[in-house]
């Protein structure tokens, strides 16, 4: 079993920067993808960003330039900075793992969202 947890959530103006931290509880080493999701009101989840433990790393078209993933082994974190942000980018952010590396959906357009364990979320509001 793994355990995420979620923080740096909040509410940040047009052009402003945020850093969620997701810390797992667990055998995190045995979790090879570990991504951030998000999920808008009145929208579909989607993945914004994976990185496997390779180091691979894919990012949803839209924040490509603006978010960065990082994940810190040692201390079994997941960290998602995120910079230039935009009102589109308000939304429920949630931290995912899964034993199989970061892969693409059937279309291989979007990260896939299959993984077998999620974090609770954390709100971000960008608003002025």
């Amino acid at each position: 079993q793994l355990k995420l947890v979620e923080s740096g959530g909040g509410l940040v103006q047009p052009g402003g920067s945020l850093r969620l931290s997701c810390v797992a509880s667990g055998l995190f080493l045995d979790y090879n993808a570990m991504g951030w999701f998000r999920q808008a009101p009145g929208k579909e989840r989607e993945g914004i960003s994976c990185i496997s433990s390779d180091g691979a790393v894919y990012y949803e078209e839209s924040v490509k330039g603006r978010f960065t993933i990082s994940r810190d082994n040692a201390k079994s974190m997941v960290y998602l900075q995120m910079n230039s942000m935009k009102p589109e980018d308000t939304a429920v952010y949630y931290c995912a793992a899964d034993p199989d590396p970061c892969r693409l959906n059937a279309n291989r357009d979007h990260i896939s969202n299959v993984m077998d364990y999620w974090g609770e979320g954390t709100l971000v509001t960008v608003s002025p």
